[in-house]
């Protein structure tokens, strides 16, 4: 855990699986935190703890409308977005506002309040990668048409935008490249391949696997990827990092793996491949061990187990 500074910082997407975790790791170290968060895929009992401290504030409201914060802040962690496949089909325009208009609204409150200014972009700025493992260097291949466009570009203006705020405004920024996160506070019906896999195995279905199952990812478990975006924050780093577990690891593998875990006997299927499906996903993380000292300690059984015991207190998922 990072050192306690006594900050007052602004979390957008407080409710999330991450932006939760990020607010009850600055309020133990006794920082005051203002949470905002619309809840269009936020869970109020990701915050039950924070809602209980005396230092933390939730303002329900979509920064995509503008942001009003009174006083001075420290920072702010813009980590605000629908995340998962299943949010790009059925709410595309949201991302892209967020994203944009979003985005440029938080950026706007780090500016005139002389906030250090987080932005939580994505390995999705690389898109169908051409080189592998993806290092910040690489530009990336993405295409700005499709379903996956709403996020991966809007993840690129993000960058672009917070850049140009470092350029135009000597703001102080921070850019983090994260890659698949997983764990506890995640949604059941969230749409990623970890929670689907898990729900679908504790509830003895079989596991949905889209094509082959070759296709490959890097699981960050969610502990490990708080700590780094708090280490980011805490250095002088300027320049995009990217924040995830080198450790590659088939979709398939991490059906068998779950399977195996939960003791699920359904088996599994497979479906067609989503397009602009990136088959290989894997962080060079040289830059964050170098500036910043991490490395992430969780290996997927480990995580996969604390999620699956996570998942088993929820009970069952309706259809």
């Amino acid at each position: 855990m990072t050192n306690s500074t006594n900050q007052r910082i602004v979390v957008t997407g407080a409710a999330g699986m991450l932006g939760s975790q990020i607010v009850d790791m600055l309020l133990s170290r006794g920082d005051t935190v203002i949470g905002i968060d619309n809840f269009l895929t936020g869970a109020t009992a990701n915050l039950s703890a924070a809602l209980a401290h005396p230092n933390f504030e939730l303002i329900s409201a979509d920064i995509s409308d503008g942001i009003e914060v009174a006083g001075q802040l420290d920072a702010v962690l813009h980590l605000a977005s629908p995340a998962s496949p299943l949010h790009f089909r059925t709410m595309p325009l949201e991302i892209l506002r967020v994203g944009s208009t979003g985005t440029l609204n938080a950026l706007d409150l780090a500016d005139r309040t002389g906030a250090t200014f987080l932005f939580a972009s994505s390995s999705e700025v690389y898109g169908e990668p051409e080189v592998h493992p993806q290092s910040e260097s690489y530009l990336g291949n993405v295409n700005p048409l499709g379903e996956r466009s709403c996020y991966d570009e809007s993840k690129r203006f993000g960058e672009a935008a917070t850049d140009t705020y470092r350029r135009d405004r000597d703001l102080d920024i921070r850019i983090a490249r994260i890659f698949n996160t997983y764990g506890p506070r995640n949604r059941a019906d969230d749409g990623r391949v970890v929670p689907n896999f898990i729900t679908q195995a504790l509830a003895n279905k079989p596991l949905t696997v889209f094509g082959d199952g070759s296709q490959t990812r890097s699981y960050c478990y969610l502990d490990d990827q708080a700590e780094g975006l708090l280490l980011l924050l805490k250095s002088d780093v300027t320049a995009p990092v990217n924040i995830g577990n080198p450790t590659e690891h088939t979709v398939l593998h991490l059906a068998e793996l779950v399977t195996e875990m939960t003791g699920s006997t359904a088996g599994i299927v497979s479906l067609p491949l989503p397009q602009n499906d990136p088959v290989r996903r894997r962080p060079d993380i040289t830059r964050a061990r170098e500036l910043l000292g991490w490395n992430p300690t969780v290996d997927l059984p480990e995580g996969l187990e604390r999620t699956i015991d996570y998942f088993r207190t929820l009970g069952p998922v309706a259809d």
